[in-house]
C-alpha cells in the first residue's frame, strides 16, 4: 500500500531535514525582500529559537507544508507599525504534520494533520486563558516577531518545521484541505469569533459584510453556512457579480451610492467590518436596526471618528475582536469542514513569495496567497 501524505511528510522530516536546522524565508530589513535562511538549534531546553527549538514535554513537533500569506506579513516585514525584530520570518497561517510529539502530549500523534494559527503561547493561568480566551491574554506570545518566554524571538511559518505548545495547536479534520485550510487559522477565526458572540450565527438574521477580500469572502462563507441573508457592502461596483453569484450573498450595496445606503437602512441585525482602509464607518451604523452591532476586525490606521448620537439612538453597538481563543479556533475548524467552507486561495512556490507579496500590496489575489512551503523551500546557508 502506497504510504499517506502524512507519512511521506514524517519521513521526509526525519531523513530529509539537517539535525538542528531548519529552513526559512526572513526578512532582513525594512525593504521586506523575503530571502532563504536557514536557522540552527540550539539544544539547550527552552533557551532557543522557538521555531526550530527541541520538543519539549508538552509540544508538537510539525513539518510545515502550507503557509498562508496574511496581509499582517506585508505590514511586519516593511516594519510598517515599527516593531519588527529583524530578520522577520512570518507566517501564521500554518498547516501541516506532525512528526513528533512530547511525552506529556496527549491530543496529537506524529501523522496527525494539523495547524498552528497567530498564537503560540500565553500565560495559560490568567481569567482569559483559563476561559478558552488566550488571544485576550496580557501576555500572548504571537507566531512570529513576538518574545518567547525565554528571550528568544518567534519565527513563524515561512519556514520547513515549527514546534509548538500542544495547546495551540488545531486538527485539520480529514475533510479540510491543507492548503485552503491554512488561512483559516487567521482570517477564518476573525470572522467567526465575533459572528459566534455577538450573535451573528442564527439561521434568518441578516448580516453585513464590509469588504470583500481576505477576510470578508470568509465571513459571507460562514454566514451562509449559518443561514443568514448576507449583504456585502463594497466601495467597487465590480465585485457585485463576485460577491452574488459565486459567494452566494443575497445583496450587494455599493458604500458609496447614496441610493443603495438608504434603501438598505435600518435592515441589518449586525454587521462585520472587514476594512482596513481609512474610510468614515458612521454610514455604516445607519444600516443597522436597533441594538444593532458592528463589530470591527479590520485594522485602519487613523482613530474612528463616530458621532455618539449614531450610537445613542437606536441602542447600537460599536466593537472590536482580535482572532480568537483556541476552544474557539478548533470549533471553527471543524464548523468550516462540516459546511465545505475554505478560503479561496493561489497556491504559489517558495520561489515566488516576494512578487506574491508585491502583488498583495496591489491587492491582485482572489483572496489568499498560499505559499506550498512542503514542495518548494529548500535550506540555503545563511
Amino acid at each position: 500500500m502506497a504510504p499517506t501524505v502524512a507519512e511521506e511528510a514524517v519521513a521526509g522530516a526525519n531523513k530529509q531535514q539537517q539535525p538542528g536546522k531548519a529552513a526559512a524565508l526572513a526578512a532582513r530589513d525594512a525593504s521586506g525582500r523575503l530571502e532563504p535562511l536557514t536557522i540552527t538549534r540550539r539544544y539547550e531546553p527552552y533557551v532557543t529559537y522557538p521555531l526550530c527549538r527541541s520538543t519539549g514535554d508538552d509540544d508538537v513537533a510539525i513539518k510545515i507544508l502550507y503557509c498562508g500569506i496574511c496581509h499582517s506579513d506585508l505590514h511586519s516585514i516593511k516594519n510598517e507599525w515599527n516593531n519588527a525584530m529583524y530578520p522577520v520570518v512570518p507566517g501564521h497561517e500554518i498547516a501541516g504534520v506532525v512528526t513528533e510529539v512530547g511525552k506529556n502530549v496527549t491530543k496529537f500523534k506524529p501523522g496527525d494533520r494539523v495547524g498552528v494559527g497567530c498564537m503560540v503561547n500565553s500565560c495559560q493561568s490568567c481569567t482569559s486563558c483559563d476561559d478558552g480566551f488566550e488571544n485576550n491574554c496580557s501576555n500572548i506570545i504571537f507566531t512570529y516577531n513576538s518574545v518567547d518566554r525565554d528571550g528568544t524571538v518567534t519565527y513563524g511559518g515561512y519556514s520547513s518545521n515549527v514546534v509548538v505548545h500542544e495547546r495551540f495547536v488545531v486538527r485539520f479534520p480529514d475533510a479540510m484541505p491543507l492548503d485552503r485550510g491554512a488561512p483559516l487559522l487567521c482570517a477564518g477565526i476573525t470572522v467567526y469569533t465575533p459572528m459566534k458572540y455577538h450573535g451573528l450565527n442564527s439561521p434568518g438574521k441578516h448580516v453585513g459584510v464590509v469588504g470583500l477580500g481576505g477576510l470578508g469572502h470568509v465571513a459571507v462563507k460562514f454566514a451562509k453556512a449559518f443561514g443568514m441573508k448576507v449583504t456585502v457592502i463594497s466601495s467597487s461596483p465590480a465585485k457585485k457579480e463576485e460577491a452574488m453569484e459565486r459567494l452566494g450573498a443575497d445583496a450587494f450595496v455599493v458604500s458609496k451610492n447614496g441610493e443603495e445606503m438608504k434603501n438598505a437602512a435600518g435592515t441589518m441585525d449586525g454587521i462585520i467590518n472587514t476594512v482596513s482602509a481609512n474610510v468614515p464607518v458612521a454610514p455604516y451604523m445607519g444600516l443597522l436596526k436597533p441594538n444593532g452591532k458592528m463589530i470591527m476586525v479590520g485594522l485602519p490606521e487613523k482613530p474612528l471618528e463616530i458621532p455618539p448620537f449614531d450610537l445613542i439612538m437606536g441602542s447600537k453597538t460599536l466593537a472590536g475582536s482580535c482572532i480568537g481563543g483556541m476552544r474557539d479556533t478548533q470549533e471553527m475548524i471543524d464548523v468550516a469542514a462540516k459546511h465545505g467552507v475554505t478560503a479561496d486561495v493561489e497556491v504559489v512556490g517558495a520561489e515566488y513569495v516576494n512578487e506574491a507579496m508585491e502583488r498583495l500590496a496591489k491587492a491582485d489575489v482572489r483572496y489568499r496567497f498560499v505559499i506550498d512551503i512542503g514542495n518548494t523551500l529548500k535550506t540555503s546557508s545563511d
